[in-house]
């Protein structure tokens, strides 16, 4: 073909192209939420920034608690108020329960989510309900108890074994929180503290890399239009990381699935339940990827900030101390003194307040038009909740900066969806179903840490002079991770 043919080929379409691009963009929309003025064709990308929490909490004390974003022609509805968060997440809850699925997460495994699922079908139903009584339930959660003391007291042993080292505390949880659930799951053990090569042949940097996958920046989220092209390759680069992910435990589900018929009932772990119920393989293994990823990463981010805190806030760290006192001689503080550890519990929430590990609750989706705040809300909205702006909210918290354990100390505050000025786990239908399992376990996890060790900064660095800035992911990390010298607590 004639090289001008071609060149005049390509300007015509590259045009038709933009023309719509820029008519999706400019499409009138009555009634929508305030937001910053946009740029033609990329909208708001560019002032996003790589902390996007803190940019849209911005945003929010100029435009209002709930605004209108668009990234390409995607339309964005961030809530960063207790009133705007109650409105989405409980009075529109059934309509705004859709999830924004990121497009390198769209692929052949979608049907299987139950985090990402884009809609509350009928296997979400079925497996969020064998979650919440075979995982996640009261008797679960204490039929689980051996196995964190047996778990935890492993990690105290290690940390014993490595007194006046420098230890990264995030891999030394990751590692206990990874086989809690790997044993809940599969019966067993997959990483060990002492794996210099990376977690168990990179298991560990998989599973950090599938996060990414999801907010990593991508023209097909941004551009609906081109959503099956794959133009940057990520949803083929997310099918290979899946995969590999798959195969560190593909061989125990068949060996199982075998075995399913000879198994006694108290043998059995959360996938001979899914095998009984008829799971495919492929459910299976995204069933056991998500409650890795959900359960293993959140906990360890909220321990390493709890613990940074307590550094930095020797009063706190003191008053702790005390009421962690106790008479045993066991190495592992017992989960049955807990329950009257409230200044543990403040600390916590504290903690959650300021460094909710989803800083921007995982997107849902307008499944059909609504009105929230009197604002339309358009179908196939993407709607955030800001949870770290809400925890930070000057006008429900006083001092809203400062780490202050006894504001909670005989509030009736709660984490469990119904106070919206506090909710860093999420409310209404896709609130996290594990929020029990995975308090119990910060709770044990930090309580044992506290009372067994003192702990100091490498190279005599001033506590008060910690590094707290953060890492925006899909969980809020630690810009610079935490590594700490343990002595005994004498």
């Amino acid at each position: 073909m004639d090289t001008s043919v071609s060149s005049s080929l390509f300007l015509l379409t590259t045009s038709i192209f933009l023309f719509f691009i820029f008519k999706m963009c400019f499409k009138p929309t009555k009634n929508l939420p305030p937001g910053p003025p946009r740029w033609p064709i990329i909208g708001n990308i560019l002032q996003i920034g790589t902390k996007p929490h803190v940019t849209i909490s911005i945003f929010a004390h100029q435009y209002g608690p709930l605004i209108s974003l668009h990234l390409g022609t995607q339309l964005l509805v961030v809530a960063s108020s207790a009133s705007a968060a109650l409105e989405i997440l409980k009075t529109q809850d059934r309509v705004l329960s859709g999830r924004a699925v990121p497009n390198a997460f769209d692929h052949s495994f979608a049907p299987y989510y139950l985090v990402w699922s884009a809609d509350c079908g009928e296997h979400w139903k079925l497996l969020r309900t064998l979650c919440r009584t075979e995982m996640f339930s009261p008797k679960a959660i204490e039929a689980q108890s051996s196995l964190r003391y047996e778990k935890v007291a492993q990690m105290m042993g290690y940390l014993h074994g490595k007194k006046q080292e420098v230890v990264n505390i995030g891999d030394v949880v990751f590692t206990t929180m990874f086989n809690t659930i790997s044993n809940v799951f599969f019966g067993k053990d997959f990483i060990n503290f002492e794996d210099e090569l990376g977690k168990a042949g990179g298991l560990k940097g998989k599973l950090f890399n599938l996060l990414k996958d999801g907010i990593r920046p991508n023209i097909s989220d941004f551009f609906p239009l081109v959503r099956r092209l794959d133009l940057q390759g990520l949803r083929r680069g997310n099918l290979k990381n899946i995969r590999e992910v798959f195969s560190f435990w593909e061989d125990i589900i068949e060996e199982r699935r075998v075995r399913i018929n000879s198994l006694a009932d108290e043998e059995k772990c959360f996938l001979d339940r899914l095998l009984e119920n008829g799971f495919s393989n492929d459910q299976i293994n995204i069933c056991a990827m998500e409650l890795f990823i959900a359960g293993v990463d959140t906990t360890t981010s909220t321990i390493e900030w709890a613990i940074a805190e307590l550094l930095k806030n020797k009063e706190v760290m003191s008053k702790l101390k005390e009421e962690l006192k106790y008479t045993n001689n066991s190495n592992v503080i017992s989960e049955m003194q807990l329950h009257k550890c409230s200044y543990l519990n403040a600390c916590i929430k504290e903690t959650l307040r300021l460094h909710p590990a989803v800083p921007l609750l995982i997107p849902r989706r307008a499944s059909e038009p609504c009105e929230v705040m009197s604002y339309t809300i358009p179908k196939s909205t993407q709607i955030f909740v800001n949870v770290w702006a809400i925890g930070r909210d000057s006008k429900v918290w006083e001092d809203p900066l400062l780490f202050n354990p006894e504001r909670f100390i005989g509030s009736d505050l709660d984490f469990k969806g119904q106070d919206f000025e506090f909710i860093p786990f999420g409310a209404g239908r896709r609130m996290c179903p594990g929020l029990p399992a995975g308090i119990k376990s910060v709770q044990f996890i930090l309580a044992s840490l506290v009372s067994k060790f003192d702990w100091v900064l490498p190279n005599d660095e001033d506590p008060a002079k910690l590094d707290m800035n953060e890492k925006f992911g899909v969980t809020l990390q630690k810009e610079k991770p935490l590594q700490l010298i343990f002595k005994d607590f004498k």
